[in-house]
């Protein structure tokens, strides 16, 4: 009997190559103009949500509050600063109640704040990994902040006054203000590109944390010039919440979650 030499068949010519990293392949090239619609869209959803969003910002506003005031009760006045600019690293994981609203929006779904409140129960272990992420990055940054103000002031703990003083009329004090905010940034960039995008991933795709992760830095550096100015319209709306003695929050926090979502 003679062998069957009969060559094998051939792939199929449409067939698509796997991506080493699941939902690269979906990762879009987008424009300048594309977070000022995802803003948008984010507070069509905010007033779509009304009290919901508006609620589950007050809580976060008045958790601000209780640390900001734990801090001062201890004499730590030097941490308050870094402390609130720390919540820009920790806050994708706070807005994870924020996603689910915008995701029933879509969806069609009732809103509902308990819905809102216990969204993580659905991915609890990825978001506690990217929460632990996130506090990682938080805690890094409260050190380096307090190692910054040892080297500056090494003669002891200023009063809120003196250290305003200090800082914005000494020498030790705006190298301290630049450090700072140079190494602030640092680890916000760092923070940015892994929560871009990864958080609303875990809740809407139910994405792996590891996948979400690098999805996340993936977008970012492919649309470096529009998600740099993402980052930057996330800063600056978050400031203007802070500058209100937190207030603002209660609006600029949700917005950036519905936003983000849509991102």
């Amino acid at each position: 009997m003679s062998e069957n030499t009969s060559p094998a068949p051939a792939p199929a010519p449409h067939a698509e190559r796997q991506h080493p990293f699941p939902f690269a392949h979906r990762i879009n090239t987008v424009s300048t103009t594309e977070p000022w619609l995802w803003l948008a869209r984010g507070w069509s959803d905010l007033r779509r949500s009304k009290y919901i969003s508006l609620t589950y910002g007050l809580i976060f506003v008045v958790m601000g509050y209780a640390v900001t005031i734990g801090v001062y009760q201890l004499g730590y006045y030097y941490l308050i600063w870094p402390l609130s600019a720390g919540f820009v690293l920790v806050a994708p994981v706070f807005a994870v109640g924020i996603y689910e609203i915008s995701r029933r929006i879509e969806t069609g779904e009732p809103l509902r704040f308990i819905d809102a409140l216990t969204s993580w129960r659905h991915v609890y272990g990825r978001i506690l990994g990217a929460g632990l992420a996130m506090m990682f990055f938080m805690i890094l940054w409260l050190r380096s902040a307090a190692l910054i103000y040892v080297i500056n002031f090494p003669y002891g703990m200023l009063t809120i006054q003196n250290l305003l003083n200090h800082s914005f009329f000494t020498a030790e004090g705006l190298a301290f203000l630049c450090v700072g905010t140079i190494i602030g940034a640092v680890f916000a960039t760092f923070a940015f590109l892994i929560s871009a995008v990864s958080l609303p991933m875990m809740m809407g795709e139910r994405a792996d944390f590891l996948p979400a992760i690098l999805t996340s830095i993936f977008a970012v550096t492919r649309n470096p010039r529009a998600m740099t100015l993402w980052g930057i319209i996330i800063v600056v709306v978050t400031a203007v919440g802070m500058l209100t003695a937190m207030i603002g929050l209660v609006i600029t926090l949700p917005l950036i979650g519905h936003a983000t979502w849509h991102a």
